[in-house]
């Protein structure tokens, strides 16, 4: 006879060692449906995990090309951003001297005719060092054209193109010459443009604006 403590032994050795009798155990008491079920789970997710794995390798494949783009992307941007600044710097300049050539032809055009646009015949400049610092906030040297007829001083500035912050620094050179000589000048800016807000102001300050000379 075998005891009950041999008995137990022999079927855990069973168990462990031979797969059948496992099977046929786990089949009497139900279980094998679910160890089966276990395996093709288990069998499923290694399916998903070796899939998720080879999505991820793609999607890794295409972040690097996609970063290799970018970065491609960035380059060209950048050359294009200094292309873009070398020209702003370019058309600044010519801008710059564009308006500094057409201000002073234009003011030698202007002087041959200002007889007729103001009855006289001569335009001095005014030159004044500005040590207070009145007109721009630090001392400078102050300079305007200035035409004294009989008792009337007209002070008078010639631009390319005027806008807000030109009528309201003209204003200002207006009151130091007035605070200067101890005249009230007669202001008037002579420009081929002036921007609309920029005539409104004058307007408003007293200061006559002539887009027109002829």
């Amino acid at each position: 006879m075998i005891s009950n403590s041999e008995l137990k032994a022999k079927m855990l050795e069973l168990l462990e060692k031979d797969e059948e009798f496992r099977y046929a155990i786990a089949g009497k008491l139900g279980l094998l449906e679910i160890l089966k079920r276990m395996d093709r789970i288990e069998n499923e997710l290694r399916r998903l995990r070796e899939d998720f794995s080879k999505r991820f390798e793609a999607i890794e494949r295409k972040l690097l090309e996609y970063d290799k783009r970018f970065e491609a992307i960035e380059r060209r941007l950048e050359e294009h951003s200094k292309r873009l600044e070398e020209l702003t710097r370019t058309i600044q300049a010519l801008g710059c001297r564009w308006g500094i050539f057409s201000e002073e032809a234009f003011r030698e055009g202007m002087r041959s005719i200002v007889e007729k646009l103001l009855g006289v015949g001569r335009v001095e400049r005014w030159v004044y060092v500005d040590r207070e610092g009145y007109v721009y906030g630090y001392p400078s040297v102050v300079e305007v054209d200035l035409v004294i007829r009989d008792k009337e001083h007209i002070l008078i500035e010639v631009k390319s193109s005027t806008n807000t912050g030109d009528v309201l620094e003209f204003k200002k050179i207006g009151e130091l010459y007035e605070k200067v000589t101890g005249v009230k000048p007669r202001l008037v800016i002579v420009t081929p443009y002036a921007y609309e807000k920029a005539k409104e102001i004058a307007k408003a300050l007293g200061i006559e604006v002539y887009e027109r000379v002829s």
